[in-house]
């Protein structure tokens, strides 16, 4: 089993309005992963995100492409040691 690690994302480029928060949210939900994901005033998308590394990790790289109407341009990772405040992944307004 892989040891829980949290990551914090955000994510640039198209992806306000083409359903990423969506996308994120069922990825992290099938994944088993806990947090949320919101729109920031700037244009970019952010996740907070915990679970087992390796879930994590592929979760990551779904992320730097996202749904089909969407268009990543870059995607800043922060590792950092989980909270475990979270118990499921929540599109937050």
């Amino acid at each position: 089993m892989d040891s829980p690690i949290r990551a914090r994302i955000l994510v640039s480029g198209r992806v306000q309005g083409v359903a990423y928060r969506a996308f994120t949210q069922d990825a992290a939900s099938r994944m088993k992963l806990c947090g949320g994901v919101r729109n920031v005033d700037d244009g970019r998308v952010e996740v907070d995100v915990e679970g087992e590394r390796g879930a994590v990790e592929a979760f990551v790289e779904l992320l730097r492409t996202g749904p089909p109407m969407a268009r990543v341009e870059d995607l800043e990772l922060r590792w950092e040691r989980p909270t475990g405040q979270h118990k499921d992944f929540r599109i937050w307004y």
